[in-house]
């Protein structure tokens, strides 16, 4: 069982002398066991899945069923840190008994806590699901799963009047029970005003160093994207090449015939030899 749970996550406030809340998403068992080693306090599993793990160009092709697969393998891992589960597109939009019917798939699979984007427009569903005794993040700012609302990945909360929605909606979600806020893709300005209206903590991803937390999509910290990392993403490995590299010495000792030597192939019994 975790050691970080949402209630203690929701205490993690900088400004009363907590440290930062580190987040970064897993997908699979040996990813949330490597991450959770390194210490991390919590582990997303991100709808984020659909891009770096399934190949898509945004997160709106993946269903329940498939977050729900990979929550269980990174449940696996018995982690420390707490799991929670992006709710995937259109699984909390189309009703609110849909929407605790599919977050209670993944908090079976192993989440501890579930994730869904937007404000004040899902606050039935986020009153519903605390009501189910599920907890709930929010999610606001650039929200991927309105790519094509937004009509691409853009930066939201520039004006003062979109800088005062997104407060809006913020205290919304607290209102209603949320116990953290992911802030995504705004001005540096706007995730610390947002941070500093709210008594939860803020984990941002390009909203600037003054939110309570970060997090990062794990492919992108460690090299393994195909495509250029966002503005925000500062890469700590590069896993790609060094992959790549094993995988063509491995196959440059299989056609010259040095792989497996004697080493490693097992020994052959007297009986066969005779």
């Amino acid at each position: 069982m975790t050691d970080v749970s949402a209630p203690s996550l929701r205490a993690r406030k900088r400004r009363h002398g907590s440290a930062p809340v580190v987040m970064i998403t897993a997908y699979d068992e040996p990813t949330a066991r490597y991450a959770d080693a390194a210490g991390v306090d919590v582990l997303l599993v991100g709808d984020s899945l659909a891009n770096v793990v399934l190949g898509h160009e945004d997160t709106l092709h993946v269903s329940v069923d498939e977050m729900a697969h990979h929550v269980r393998a990174v449940a696996a891992a018995r982690p420390r840190a707490h799991i929670v589960a992006d709710m995937p597109w259109l699984s909390y939009h189309v009703g609110i008994d849909a929407a605790v019917a599919n977050a209670g798939i993944l908090i079976r699979a192993g989440a501890q806590s579930v994730k869904l984007e937007g404000g004040a427009i899902r606050r039935d569903v986020v009153r519903a699901l605390i009501e189910a005794e599920i907890p709930v993040m929010g999610h606001l700012g650039l929200t991927p799963q309105s790519v094509l609302a937004f009509g691409g990945y853009k930066v939201q909360g520039k004006t003062r009047d979109a800088a005062k929605l997104l407060v809006e909606d913020a205290l919304v979600l607290q209102g209603e029970g949320v116990y953290a806020l992911v802030v995504e893709g705004v001005p540096a300005l706007v995730g610390a005003q947002l941070t500093l209206a709210l008594d939860i903590p803020t984990i941002g991803i390009g909203a600037g160093p003054d939110t309570d937390g970060q997090v990062l999509v794990i492919h992108d910290v460690v090299g393994l994207t195909k495509n250029p990392p966002a503005k925000f993403v500062r890469r700590y490995a590069d896993l790609g090449v060094a992959i790549t590299d094993a995988v063509s010495r491995y196959a440059l000792d299989v056609r010259n015939g040095t792989f497996p030597a004697v080493t490693e192939s097992y020994d052959n019994p007297a009986e066969l030899l005779d």
